[in-house]
C-alpha cells in the first residue's frame, strides 16, 4: 500500500491578498493555541496507525504561528503515523521567518520549504498586495539554504495587469540565481467577492491569448534554466518533483487536518468544514463530497495534468473508441502520442479542460 500524505492547514493569515479565495482568518495568539489543540485531538482521534511519506503545512500562513506550535503538531502526526523518510513541507511568507526561525524548522525535521515569492518585481509585489520585497525574499532563501535546506521552492504568478515577457523572464533569471529547486506557477484568476473583483482592476487583466503567450513563454524561460516541467504548473529540478503534491495527481490518499482541509481515503473524498470556530470545538466533524472517488476519468483528468501523461493500456475503454479523436489533438499539437502514451505538450496544457473532456466522454 502506499503511504499515505498528511496536510495540516493553517488558517491564519496577517492580512488576506486580495487575490485569494482560500479559507483563512485572522491571527491571535491565543486562537492560534486553540487550532493546534483541536489539530492534534483531530490527529489522535484518527482511526488506525498508516504509514505515511509526506507532511505539508499549507495555509493560510503556516509560518505565522509560533515554532512550539509547529513541533507540536509534527510531533503528534509522528506519534500517529509512521513516517517512512518523510517530504516535509512547510510555506512560509518571507515577512513571517528570520535566520533563527528557519533553523529551528530544520531542526525539528521540516526539509522542505514552499516561499511565496510571486514575483522579483518590487512593482508587481505591490500590485499583489504583497509586504516584502523580492530582496527580502532573497534573502529568506539564502538563510534557509545556509540553514540546512536543500529543497527550497518558489511560488511565480503570472497574468498580471502590465505584467511583461521581459518581466517575467526577468523573474525567472532572478530567482533560478537562488538555490531554488522547484517553482510553481499560478496564472493569476479573479476570484469571485475577492478585491480583485472589481471593474476597475478587471479591465487592466491581460486578455487570454497574452496570458496564455505568457504562459508559454515562462515555460520556455524556465526549461532554459534547467528546470523540467512534470505537471501543469509546476517545475522542477531533477529528482526535486513535489512528492506531496504527486499524491494528488495520481490519487494517492492522503489526510487533511484542519478547517477546510479535504481528505482522500478508502474510495471517499471529504472535508473539514471552513470554519475555525467550528474545527476548535468539533474537529472530527467532516463532509463528504464524493463516496465513489477514484474512477477512470477522474484518474485520467488528474493524470493527464503530469507531463508523463497516461498509458491507455490502463483504460482499455479509452483506448478502443479516441484514437482517432487523440490523433486530431496530436496533429494540432496539443498531444505527445506514440502509440501507448498520451501527455499534453504546453500548448495543450492551455486548454486541458477541453480536451480531458472530450476524452473522457468516451468512457
Amino acid at each position: 500500500m502506499t503511504p499515505l500524505g498528511i496536510y495540516i492547514h493553517v488558517p491564519f493569515c496577517a492580512k488576506k491578498c486580495p487575490y485569494c479565495d482560500f479559507y483563512s482568518c485572522s491571527y491571535s495568539k491565543e486562537k492560534a493555541i486553540n487550532y493546534a489543540q483541536a489539530v492534534i485531538r483531530d490527529i489522535e482521534c484518527f482511526d488506525g496507525a498508516a504509514a505515511a511519506d509526506t507532511v505539508y503545512f499549507g495555509g493560510g500562513t503556516p509560518s505565522l504561528i509560533p515554532l512550539e506550535l509547529t513541533e507540536s503538531i509534527l510531533s503528534a502526526v509522528r506519534k500517529k503515523f509512521r513516517l517512512q523518510n518523510p517530504e516535509i513541507t512547510i510555506e512560509i511568507n518571507p515577512c513571517t521567518v528570520n535566520r533563527d526561525k528557519l533553523l529551528q524548522y530544520y531542526n525539528m525535521g521540516i526539509n522542505r520549504l514552499s516561499v511565496g515569492i510571486q514575483s522579483a518585481d518590487n512593482n508587481e509585489l505591490l500590485l499583489l498586495g504583497r509586504k516584502h520585497t523580492f530582496e527580502t525574499a532573497a534573502a529568506v532563501i539564502l538563510n534557509a539554504y545556509d540553514c540546512g535546506f536543500r529543497n527550497i521552492s518558489a511560488d511565480l504568478m503570472t497574468g498580471l495587469p502590465y505584467q511583461t515577457f521581459e518581466s517575467i523572464e526577468a523573474s525567472i533569471t532572478k530567482i533560478s540565481e537562488l538555490p531554488v529547486t522547484h517553482i510553481s506557477n499560478y496564472i493569476l484568476k479573479i476570484e469571485h467577492g475577492t478585491p480583485f473583483d472589481n471593474p476597475d482592476f478587471i479591465r487592466n487583466m491581460p486578455d487570454d491569448d497574452f496570458t496564455s503567450d505568457m504562459y508559454l513563454y515562462m515555460v520556455k524561460t524556465l526549461l532554459d534554466k534547467g528546470y523540467r516541467q512534470y505537471e501543469i504548473s509546476n517545475f522542477s529540478k531533477s529528482g526535486y518533483e513535489s512528492r506531496h503534491n504527486l499524491k494528488y495527481w495520481k490519487c494517492h490518499e492522503y489526510i487533511g487536518f484542519g478547517p477546510s482541509a479535504h481528505s482522500f481515503c478508502g474510495g471517499i473524498r471529504y472535508y473539514c468544514p471552513p470554519d475555525l470556530d467550528s474545527f476548535i470545538n468539533y474537529p472530527a466533524k467532516k463532509i463528504v463530497t464524493d463516496d465513489k472517488a477514484g474512477s477512470d476519468e477522474e484518474k485520467i483528468m488528474l493524470a493527464l495534468r503530469l507531463a508523463e501523461g497516461i498509458n491507455l493500456s490502463s483504460f482499455p475503454k479509452l483506448k478502443t473508441n479516441v484514437i482517432t479523436k487523440i490523433k486530431m489533438f496530436e496533429k494540432s499539437g496539443y498531444i505527445n502520442f506514440n502509440g501507448e502514451n498520451i501527455s499534453l505538450t504546453p500548448k495543450g496544457f492551455l486548454v486541458s479542460n477541453s480536451i480531458i473532456n472530450e476524452l473522457t466522454d468516451f468512457i
